[in-house]
């Protein structure tokens, strides 16, 4: 197995100074979409002007670079411990080059490790062994604003009126977006996971998020569930950093998961407008960035 530390690095810089296209393109859309001169337009004329200077100087997108989430899908053989140690110290190198802050803070002595690695859970690294010959490795950078306003719903829920069903879960996403208000830095994407247990629940709501925003759901109902809450999370006119406006999510993503029948969680990860994902597949050739 050849050493991918560079190529880790560089997977690292460009999901935190380069934005989706996909991403970009939808706030272009919420751009035209708001009054001109309104705090809404102006929010997003900020936004896109900061997305362009910071993949023009590959500089971060957002001074909170997030936690570094990895999914890793590798070919039979190979080694899980050697690609989790390049990982990591591509990660150390991507700190002391700016492209990350340092994020992982000792909970109890309140240090900070300066280099994002700390423990077993920084970075956040899923391994799964594939058919493919290809290496593919996604990263998900997740800023802590927005992860500080998922939420996850124990259903039914008395005082939403939300049952186990997905009238259920549309109830509980619009209070989810309705609670965060601006404070995810808004508009979001919004990852759900119906089903699952309080584990499984938050990995799928956050795996989610993986897919792009212009993607249809391959299951009708979701599919049909997902643009009914886009729709109407858009009229509670939270908008952009909670100004106000007609943006207030880019995208909603659903997945469903099994469950044990005692239990039926709903999982909601908000991910900012700085959604930062990116893939890297290394084959015979080399590796490859999108």
């Amino acid at each position: 197995m050849d050493d991918l530390t560079g190529s880790f690095l560089e997977l690292v810089r460009f999901t935190s100074t380069d934005l989706p296209p996909d991403v970009e393109a939808s706030l272009k859309s919420a751009l035209e979409a708001e009054e001109p001169g309104s705090a809404a337009a102006g929010t997003l004329e900020t936004i896109l002007e900061n997305v362009s200077m910071a993949r023009e100087k590959s500089t971060p997108i957002c001074q909170d670079t997030g936690t570094p989430i990895f999914f890793i899908k590798h070919p039979e053989g190979w080694s899980t411990r050697l690609l989790a140690k390049q990982i990591r110290d591509a990660l150390v190198q991507a700190t002391k080059l700016t492209y990350l802050r340092p994020n992982a803070v000792d909970s109890i002595t309140g240090k900070n490790s300066g280099n994002n690695l700390g423990g077993a859970y920084l970075p956040t690294l899923h391994f799964e062994e594939h058919d493919s010959k290809e290496l593919v490795v996604d990263l998900i950078l997740k800023g802590g604003g927005s992860e500080n306003v998922g939420i996850q719903y124990s259903m039914p829920n008395g005082p939403l009126k939300a049952g186990r069903d997905l009238e259920g879960v549309y109830r509980v996403a619009l209070d989810a977006v309705f609670k965060a208000q601006g404070k995810g830095c808004a508009p979001g994407v919004l990852g759900i996971a119906v089903g699952g247990d309080r584990t499984s629940g938050y990995l799928e709501s956050k795996e989610v998020l993986l897919r792009k925003l212009d993607d249809t759901n391959p299951d009708s109902k979701l599919a049909e569930l997902e643009g009914r809450i886009y729709r109407d999370a858009n009229r509670l006119s939270i908008g952009p950093m909670g100004f106000g406006g007609k943006t207030t999510v880019l995208g909603v993503k659903l997945a469903a998961i099994h469950r044990h029948p005692a239990s039926f969680f709903v999982t909601v990860s908000y991910m900012c407008w700085a959604c930062r994902r990116r893939r890297m597949v290394v084959s015979d050739t080399g590796p490859v960035f999108s």
